[in-house]
């Protein structure tokens, strides 16, 4: 039994040097005749020993059995997104920025890293004593997706990582992706299956993590490249670089094309040198990476909003294309602002077919002096959302029309008015159809109360059959009322509905007194449908506060912003009651901000949406904080970390603190309690002296925490 144990050891360690070697190095050793060999015989022990079998095991590679739903995964440390450049001149102008910021000379040169943005999936992954045990999407930046299983069937994705003495705990983040050569194959295996085509690589990596079933994930042969590492205990690092080399050592693969460079000369070089040779790569990419190489800089130019001040993405110009523009419709949103959307002849750009593009507002009409009939110039906005760039006056003939922007809601028939100073357009319609829609559609959605199976069709018939007139109606739905839904899938049908909906929505609330019956009579649901759509309504009456007060569509509040409000009042009545100055007076929220959330509170419209809410069983609650001694010195204090930390990286010892209690800021006021200074500490130490703010070492920080935290 000794010898047959030993064996099974020997083939996980050979198996995964082989994954190793053949896709992260691209230098394999074996023929695949021979991998399958080794593979065969693992798995043959293993079934007779099945006790044995263990997560980092290369047989847990293949697939697990399908999901029902991903659960959630809160990072410990928040994925930020990146400010973008679009030129050479704003790259030196984040340079120059910089320089003031750390109070660098002008002609003082700072060491960069550039890296290739890859066009692919983030995501983050966990190892904890070396074992990977969680992998999650991006999602909003503070909570992902639970895709472990999908992501452990990436062979680029060592399952235990090859370093020595571990850390406790090992977060690294990357881009999933897939390569040119995969995609093709992808496609060309669809077309013969007379299915869909995937428009790009991007979105065929997307589709596949995010698969219940993770063997149609391994059928995907995605890759992975590390570009980060996250929250991690037990290690630290001076450099970015330091940090790259790590993830190389521990078994991660790491891009190849990754520069060093010394000032932002040597950047714009690396930009200009890869924007011509962006297709000679097996994969995609839309630009180019900048990031300050000391960490304990990165740590003094902190953060502002969702981004750091210390790095910037440069998005390469975008592909453009030429077609004519036939006509223009106008979309209304939730808030009741009115999109002018191109109609055109479908026309390839970047990878998918394009029929319908953005023009902004009316102001960017005029100024384009874009017609009805001309032939425009035409890309996607960060490669993503087409938008019409110019008009080619060359090729007018004088039969173009002008653009008229309708002075009633093309929806509902209500006055459109354009505040002064603003360049949007909005419906004043009070019962506005399309503005229930959308604010519906933004009330279930992923980022706000995830109501998994209520989608934009269903709310559509909802409306339109008069069973939900805001979202609490949605919570005395019964089966039977889903299950007797109508499929009306015929064109005429879907604009019958739209045509009476004005009379059957007034605001979210209605979603959550809906029954199983409404539900079941609007599309002749199957079962399962049904099913979960209650489930998923059920399982949202007691939502986090940040997560509801972000879903009740409030004008200027997004995720972020929702979750530092919720943090503050703790209840969804001392936010009604709070006043514009309370308001504005809070970390990250400004006048504008506070007078759109005092604003919306005032409304009796919004009072009888939260009464509603209330009646069917809504309770939000505020995000649970860590139980602490009342003395404890953490709970209730605000903490900076500057400079470079030796025990921890400075978002696990921000996570730490909030989860304590306290809370983490990136800027030393006077409202900071604590400065908590490592290592090269630059002019948050220098402000903490100066207003009198305590500064502490890390030793003195790890004094406060608790025994089994330090």
């Amino acid at each position: 039994m000794t010898d047959v144990r030993d064996e099974l050891l020997q083939l996980r360690a050979a198996l995964e040097r082989h994954n190793h070697l053949y896709y992260v190095l691209d230098q394999p050793e074996i023929s695949d005749a021979e991998y399958d060999r080794l593979f065969r015989r693992l798995v043959e022990i293993e079934r007779a020993h099945p006790d044995w079998v263990t997560p980092d095991s290369p047989s847990q590679r293949v697939g697990a059995p399908p999901l029902e739903a991903f659960t959630s995964v809160t990072h410990r440390a928040p994925m930020l997104s990146l400010a973008n450049a679009f030129a050479a001149e704003e790259l030196r102008a984040f340079d120059a920025r910089l320089k003031r910021l750390l109070e660098r000379d002008e002609g003082a040169d700072l060491e960069y890293v550039a890296e290739l943005k890859l066009d692919g999936l983030a995501v983050s992954l966990v190892y904890e004593s070396g074992v990977l045990t969680t992998g999650a999407t991006r999602g909003d930046g503070t909570t992902g997706e639970n895709v472990t299983l999908n992501l452990r069937t990436l062979r680029s994705i060592p399952l235990r990582l090859t370093v020595a003495n571990p850390p406790p705990v090992f977060e690294a983040r990357g881009e999933a992706l897939m390569f040119r050569e995969a995609f093709a194959e992808l496609n060309r295996a669809r077309a013969e299956a007379e299915e869909p085509l995937f428009a790009n690589p991007r979105n065929a990596a997307a589709g596949a993590i995010r698969q219940l079933d993770s063997a149609v994930t391994a059928s995907r042969r995605l890759g992975f490249f590390a570009y980060a590492v996250g929250f991690t205990q037990g290690v630290a690092w001076a450099r970015h670089t330091e940090a790259l080399e790590f993830l190389k050592a521990a078994g991660l693969p790491a891009n190849p094309h990754t520069q060093p460079c010394r000032g932002i000369e040597q950047v714009v070089e690396f930009c200009t040198d890869w924007q011509e040779r962006r297709h000679t790569l097996p994969y995609e990419i839309d630009g180019v990476v900048v990031k300050l190489d000391s960490l304990a800089l990165q740590d003094q130019a902190g953060t502002v909003s969702r981004s750091p001040r210390w790095a910037i993405a440069y998005k390469f110009p975008a592909e453009q294309q030429r077609t004519r523009l036939r006509a223009v419709e106008f979309n209304v949103g939730r808030t009741g602002a009115l999109t002018p959307v191109a109609l055109m002849d479908p026309v390839l750009v970047a990878g998918s077919t394009v029929s319908r593009a953005t023009l902004h507002n009316e102001d960017e009409i005029r100024r384009k002096d874009v017609r009805a009939g001309d032939t425009v110039v035409i890309q996607k906005a960060g490669d993503v959302i087409p938008e019409v760039v110019e008009v080619v006056l060359s090729e007018r003939t004088g039969a173009e029309q002008e653009i008229v922007f309708p002075t009633q809601c093309p929806s509902c028939g209500a006055e459109v008015c354009r505040p002064e100073g603003e360049a949007v357009a909005r419906c004043t319609g009070a019962a506005c159809p399309a503005q229930a829609q959308q604010q519906l559609e933004h009330f279930v959605s992923r980022g706000a109360m995830d109501l998994d199976g209520v989608g934009p069709a269903l709310i559509e018939q909802l409306l339109a059959a008069r069973l939900v007139k805001d979202a609490a109606d949605l919570y005395v739905l019964t089966h039977q009322q889903l299950a007797g839904l109508d499929r009306m899938a015929e064109k005429s049908a879907q604009n019958a509905l739209k045509a009476i909906a004005a009379r059957l929505v007034k605001d979210a609330a209605d979603l959550y007194v809906l029954t199983h019956q409404q539900l079941a009579g609007l599309d002749r649901m199957a079962e399962k449908s049904a099913q979960n759509a209650l489930k998923a309504i059920a399982a949202s009456k007691q939502p986090p506060l940040g997560r509801l007060l972000f879903a009740l569509g409030i004008r200027h509040v997004g995720a972020r912003v929702a979750e530092v409000i919720a943090d503050h009042f703790r209840s969804l009545d001392a936010i009604a009651a709070a006043g514009v100055e309370e308001l504005s007076g809070i970390h990250e929220v400004g006048p504008t901000i506070a007078e759109s959330v005092h604003l919306f509170f005032q409304q009796d419209s919004t009072h009888e949406l939260l009464r509603k809410l209330k009646e069917a069983g809504v309770e939000p609650h505020a995000a649970e904080r860590a139980a602490v001694p009342a003395d404890s010195p953490v709970a209730g204090k605000t903490f900076v970390f500057t400079g470079t930390l030796t025990q921890f990286s400075r978002s696990a010892a921000e996570a730490l603190v909030k989860a304590l209690g306290g809370k983490a800021s990136g800027s030393v006021s006077k409202k900071t309690d604590y400065v908590v200074a490592g290592e090269e500490a630059g002019s948050k130490l220098d402000k903490a002296r100066e207003l009198g703010v305590m500064v502490l070492t890390e030793e003195e920080f790890r004094g406060l925490l608790p025994e089994g935290q330090r």
